[in-house]
C-alpha cells in the first residue's frame, strides 16, 4: 500500500471512529458545535494531498485589487510552533499553533500573519497557548504554507491598530507569490538571503526598495535580472527573531512586493498619466 494511500485510509477511520474529545471550558470557537479532527501523522505531501482530493483547478488571474481590510507591519512578533494539521468535518483544512504573544488581545475573527498570509482566528486557547486557522485551496496554492509540517516555526505578526508605531512597510498579507532560496552566504556575524522568483514578481523589486518575506519587512541589496533573483542581508538579531535562517536552499518563501509598485502600475496602464498631460 502506498503512503498516500495509507495516510487517505487512516483519514477516513478518524473521520468515522473517532469518539468526540471531551470540549475545553475555556475553548473560543466560532462554530462550537463543529468538532475538528486532526490527523496526528500527517507527512509533508499532506497540503498536496489535500489539494488533490479536492480536485480543483487554479483559478484564472484576475486584474481586481482585493480591498484592505487588515494592515501588518512586516515587523515580527514572535515564531509560532505548528502543533496540527488535519482536515475539519467542513471539508477544509485546518491550521494550529502554538504561540503566546498574539494570543495577549486576541479575539475570534481577528487577522494574523502567518509567514505573511493574513489568516482569520477560528478558535483558540489561552491557557494551552494555542490558536486555529482555516487554510483555503486558494492559499495552499499560492503560498508557501503548502511545505509546513508539524514542529515548523512560522513569523506571527497581529493586525495593525492604530496606536502602533509603524515599524516596518505596509504588509497586507496578501502574498503575491512564492520565491525560491537558491543561497544562504554568512558574512561576519550577518546572512546574505539570494531568492529567485518568477519575472511577473521581480519587475515589482527594486535595489533599496521594501519587501516582505514569509512576513519580515526587508530591504532588497540588489537585484539580479538574469538570474531573475535578489538578495537582501539579516542582521543577527533578525537572525534570531525570523524563520528565514532555518530554511535551507531549495524552500520556498512567501513574497508581497511593495504595493505602492503596484499602484504605480495601475495608474500608467489606465491613461491616467495621459489623460493629466491632455487636460
Amino acid at each position: 500500500m502506498s503512503a498516500s494511500s495509507f495516510s487517505l485510509t487512516l483519514l477516513s477511520k478518524t473521520l468515522k471512529h473517532s469518539p468526540p474529545k471531551t470540549p475545553i471550558l475555556n475553548l473560543h470557537t466560532i462554530t462550537p458545535k463543529t468538532q475538528l479532527k486532526f490527523n496526528p501523522i500527517f507527512k509533508p505531501s499532506s497540503l498536496n494531498l489535500f489539494l488533490t482530493t479536492q480536485n480543483l483547478k487554479p483559478r484564472s488571474k484576475s486584474h481586481c485589487y482585493s480591498p484592505i481590510r487588515s494592515l501588518f507591519t512586516g515587523i515580527v512578533e514572535e515564531m509560532g510552533e505548528i502543533k496540527q494539521l488535519g482536515t475539519a468535518e467542513h471539508g477544509g483544512f485546518d491550521m494550529k499553533i502554538r504561540a503566546k504573544t498574539v494570543l495577549e488581545d486576541v479575539n475570534l475573527g481577528d487577522s494574523i500573519a502567518i509567514n505573511g498570509t493574513c489568516l482569520t482566528v477560528t478558535e483558540f486557547d489561552t491557557q494551552l497557548s494555542e490558536f486555529t486557522v482555516g487554510l483555503s485551496p486558494e492559499t495552499l496554492r499560492k503560498t508557501s504554507l503548502i511545505e509546513l509540517v508539524p514542529g515548523s516555526f512560522v513569523n506571527l505578526e497581529r493586525a495593525l491598530k492604530p496606536s502602533t508605531r509603524m515599524g516596518g512597510h505596509f504588509v497586507q498579507g496578501h502574498v503575491d507569490g512564492t520565491g525560491e532560496i537558491v543561497a544562504l552566504e554568512p558574512e561576519g556575524d550577518s546572512l546574505w538571503v539570494k531568492v529567485r522568483t518568477a519575472p511577473e514578481l521581480l519587475k515589482y523589486i527594486v535595489p533599496k526598495g521594501f519587501i516582505a518575506v514569509d512576513g519580515t519587512s526587508l530591504t532588497v541589496v540588489d537585484v539580479f535580472d538574469e538570474e531573475e533573483c535578489f538578495n537582501f542581508m539579516l542582521v543577527a538579531y533578525t537572525q534570531q527573531k525570523v524563520v528565514i535562517p532555518l530554511k535551507k536552499v531549495g524552500q520556498k518563501v512567501n513574497l508581497e512586493v511593495d504595493i505602492l509598485g503596484k499602484y504605480v502600475e495601475r495608474l500608467l496602464s489606465s491613461g491616467f498619466v495621459d489623460s493629466l498631460k491632455s487636460s
